[in-house]
């Protein structure tokens, strides 16, 4: 590019195509765990992708304070949406306004999905049977996990020895990319942009039990890595991405019956609930707390499924010394807001984030909410900016917003409304306003995915990038043949 030019540049995708693949890759039948993901020319190719990228943009010059360069990093192969996953997209990242209009891609896809492929579970338009456990490890293995490197200091030290690329101001790791980042790796990664300030990372869920631990273990370490870099990162958005059909694909698929046993005995010693994979993410308390600490030197935090809002707000409620000076938005989900849940918990939940609260000394928006397949729920606080005219405040706005009525919520106690009355009174708000909003029960209905909930809901906060809410809800509805 001639050197005049970078400084028009804004966005960059930079997208990774692997080999393609037929049938007999699809889903893989070696038992070598290392022989699913990956070829020796995939890895080749990812690496000196990678050192062809940093080579180019390490010549950059940083760029003037306020101008942003962002760096969307993607990795497919074109084969992904040609087997059992035929609904899967692969677009740069797009403004919201164009999110509304169906591209070209979304409409391939949806002419693609519509042909019988009986071999990979789709009639009609409609997938009738799920993926083998299998296909999993093709289309969600880790990156770089087989090689090129004998092992992972050595790819580790790869990692270090790229040059720095001060031009770079933001990274895009969106959901599209199924293939598995290890924790590690990005820390080292993100390192390389030493002018870094915000990440968008929609990382997917574990489909294995055991390495849903391991990954847990190094999360911390990833946003610890984040925490103490020279350039304080100013936003942090973080969703990770699921899908209930796919665990229930794992979990039908996993159980392996013993060798001894005849086939007539199988439906007999078959668990009655087997699980290899929970449906639903159960969120370590240490990488919840690992990002607690990780959100004091930002300007904005979201952090979504990853993170269980109890976990972060008692992590912050244990280091009585933490303060945010900085941060104006956070958004966290919670497993607690669910229809029937405990309202003790709640109780206890939202006292802790109020007096999490008094310490956010520039805080105007604070989102905790839930939402998957046919519930969604939001409780939002808001404290407006001061009125233009000396001498006028304004209320601060407590919004609960769900699926179900507020008639349990709305017996919270005094303990609850006194605390957040009080974190309006240190923000100089005349008070606090409650506002209910009930969604119907057809709004109910029309909730198909964690998606449908976002979108219904209206967060305040941006989760998500609007393509990836898009892709998510189009992939449910094509799954579910709703394109008819």
């Amino acid at each position: 590019m001639v050197f005049r030019n970078r400084a028009l540049v804004r966005y960059i995708w930079f997208c990774i195509e692997l080999d393609a693949y037929d049938c007999s890759e699809c889903e893989p039948q070696s038992r070598d765990p290392e022989t699913w993901g990956f070829s020796d020319e995939d890895n080749v190719r990812i690496v000196n992708g990678f050192e062809a990228l940093f080579s180019t943009l390490g010549t950059w010059e940083p760029r003037p304070s306020g101008e942003m360069l962002q760096l969307d990093i993607s990795i497919h192969s074109p084969s992904d949406s040609e087997h059992w996953f035929k609904y899967l997209t692969f677009e740069p990242d797009l403004p919201p306004e164009e999110c509304a209009l169906p591209s070209a891609e979304q409409q391939s896809v949806l002419i693609r999905s519509e042909h019988d492929d009986l071999r990979h579970g789709w009639r009609a338009g409609r997938q009738v049977s799920l993926p083998p456990w299998k296909v999993f490890q093709k289309v969600f293995a880790e990156i770089m996990i087989g090689g090129p490197f004998k092992d992972e200091e050595q790819e580790m030290e790869w990692w270090r020895q790229l040059p720095l690329v001060p031009a770079v101001t933001s990274v895009l790791l969106r959901q599209q990319t199924r293939r598995r980042w290890n924790p590690q790796a990005l820390a080292q990664l993100f390192s390389r942009f030493p002018r870094l300030q915000e990440i968008h990372y929609e990382p997917w869920r574990e489909w294995d039990a055991t390495q849903d631990i391991l990954t847990d273990r190094l999360f911390p370490e990833l946003f610890r890595s984040l925490a103490s870099s020279q350039q304080p990162l100013e936003r942090l958005v973080i969703f990770e991405n699921f899908s209930p059909d796919y665990a229930a694909a794992v979990n039908e698929e996993s159980w392996v019956p013993p060798d001894w046993a005849p086939p007539h005995w199988i439906p007999l010693i078959r668990p009655a609930r087997f699980e290899f994979c929970s449906p639903s993410r159960i969120a370590s308390p240490d990488v919840s707390h690992a990002v607690c600490s990780a959100s004091l030197r930002l300007e904005q935090l979201s952090a979504s499924f990853i993170v269980e809002a109890s976990h972060f707000f008692d992590c912050a409620n244990k280091h009585t010394s933490w303060a945010w000076a900085n941060l104006t938005s956070v958004a966290l989900t919670t497993q607690l807001l669910v229809p029937g849940a405990s309202l003790t918990r709640i109780e206890e939940m939202l006292r802790e984030a109020a007096a999490t609260a008094l310490r956010m000394l520039k805080l105007e928006n604070m989102e905790i909410w839930n939402g998957q397949k046919e519930f969604a729920m939001l409780f939002r606080y808001q404290h407006r900016r001061p009125h233009p005219l000396p001498g006028t405040r304004r209320s601060a706005v407590i919004t609960w917003k769900g699926t179900w009525t507020r008639a349990q919520l709305s017996r919270l106690r005094p303990p609850v409304t006194d605390a957040w009355e009080a974190v309006a009174r240190q923000q100089n708000s005349n008070g606090v306003t409650t506002v209910e909003e009930v969604l119907s029960e057809s709004d109910a209905a029309e909730i198909k995915s964690h998606g449908d909930a976002i979108r219904y809901l209206d967060l305040s906060s941006s989760v998500i990038r609007p393509i990836s809410l898009r892709q998510i809800q189009m992939e449910q509805m094509i799954r579910d043949g709703g394109h008819d």
